[in-house]
C-alpha cells in the first residue's frame, strides 16, 4: 500500500512540473489534478473518471499508471459495483446536464491522449537521432543502428532511478532528465556524456556494448563512443 496523492506530488515536484504544465500534458483540469494529489476524490465525477485520471497523471510522469488505478480499487472500490461518490439527489434534468458535461470531458481527454501518443510514436519514428532531447520530456530520438552499437545505453534493471543526462559536464546541455522505471532502456549516440543517476545499484551503464561500473556517488562522465 502507497499514499496515492503524496506520490503524484512528490514525483511532479521532483521534475519540476507545474499544474499549468501538467494540465497541458494530461488535458485534464487543474482542479483534478490538485484534488488527485490531495485525494479528495469527492470532488471528481466518480470511479470511472478518477481512475482515468490517475492512470494519465501517472504515465505523464513516466509511472506505472495500472499500479495507482490498482491501489485506488483496492482503498475505495474494493470490488464494489461502480457507483458515483457523491450520493445527494439531485433533479434529473441537472444529473443529465452534468453527465453531459463529464461526458464531453472524458472525449477530450481520450482524444488528447490518443493525439499525444500518436506524436510520440512520430518522434521516435522520424525524428533526428543527431537532435537532444529537450529537458523534462521522456521520450528521446532514437539513434541509428550504427550509432545504437557505438554508444550508451542506461538500463533501469533492478529498479527505477530518476536520471539526469548533459553534454560533456555537469554543467552541459540537457539531454534528457526524468525518472527511468524498471526494465525501461535510455540510449544515446556517441558523445562525452555526463550521467547522474539517484539509485545507482539500479542501473547498468554500457558504452559500445561494454558495461562501465557506476560509482557509489552516482555521477560519472563518459568520454565519446569509439
Amino acid at each position: 500500500m502507497f499514499e496515492i496523492g503524496s506520490s503524484l506530488r512528490e514525483t511532479r515536484t521532483r521534475q519540476g512540473f507545474d499544474f499549468t504544465e501538467m494540465e497541458f500534458r494530461t488535458k485534464v483540469r487543474a482542479k483534478y489534478l490538485r484534488a488527485l494529489e490531495a485525494e479528495q476524490f469527492d470532488q471528481l465525477p466518480g470511479h470511472t473518471y478518477i481512475k482515468g485520471f490517475l492512470r494519465t497523471y501517472a504515465e505523464s510522469l513516466g509511472m506505472d499508471g495500472q499500479l495507482y488505478v490498482d491501489e485506488y480499487n483496492s482503498r475505495y472500490v474494493a470490488g464494489e459495483e461502480e457507483r458515483p461518490l457523491r450520493t445527494r439527489r439531485v433533479p434529473t434534468q441537472s444529473r443529465r446536464q452534468r453527465q453531459h458535461r463529464e461526458s464531453r470531458l472524458v472525449v477530450v481527454a481520450v482524444t488528447a491522449m490518443i493525439l499525444l501518443t500518436a506524436l510520440v510514436i512520430a518522434a521516435w519514428k522520424f525524428g533526428d537521432p543527431a537532435e537532444p532531447m529537450v529537458q523534462g520530456v521522456n521520450a528521446p530520438s532514437t539513434p541509428s543502428a550504427a550509432a545504437v552499437a557505438k554508444g550508451v545505453s542506461i538500463t533501469a534493471a533492478r529498479g527505477a532511478s530518476f536520471m539526469e543526462v548533459r553534454a560533456a559536464s555537469a554543467a552541459g546541455k540537457p539531454l534528457y532528465r526524468g525518472t527511468l522505471e524498471r526494465g525501461q532502456v535510455k540510449r544515446f549516440a556517441p558523445q562525452k556524456l555526463t550521467i547522474t543517476v539517484s539509485s545507482p545499484r539500479n542501473v547498468i551503464i554500457r558504452v559500445a556494448g561494454v558495461r562501465v561500473k557506476v560509482p557509489k556517488s552516482g555521477q560519472l562522465t563518459l568520454p565519446r563512443g569509439s
